[in-house]
């Protein structure tokens, strides 16, 4: 489906981390659980606005092969470069993963 020349972004794959925060609640984070190489490309941006701040959202499509288990729930980092998973779907030969993410940009 794609040269492996292309999976040449370096991405780390994180899972939420839930602890209970004292109150009765949970605070998230976030811990790594593998590194993959994968092909980034943007496909959209739209502007946004969260907790009354301008900025944008970028849409991409990553491209990695098959292997660790991604779910909307993870999310993938690229330095300070955070991007929140949308959708996952196999390729038709199973062969690599097509992920569907966002980025907010400030």
């Amino acid at each position: 489906m794609i040269p492996a020349g292309e999976l040449k972004h370096r991405l780390v794959l994180e899972a939420p981390v839930e602890t209970p925060d004292g109150a009765g609640g949970l605070s998230r984070s976030y811990a790594p659980v593998a590194t993959v190489w994968a092909a980034l490309a943007a496909t959209s941006d739209r502007a946004d606005t969260a907790a009354a701040a301008l900025g944008a959202v970028v849409t991409h499509r990553i491209v990695m092969r098959a292997g660790p288990e991604v779910t909307a729930r993870h999310r993938f980092r690229l330095g300070a470069r955070l991007f929140r998973i949308v959708a996952v779907r196999a390729d038709p030969g199973g062969e690599f993963l097509v992920i569907h993410a966002e980025e907010r940009t400030d």
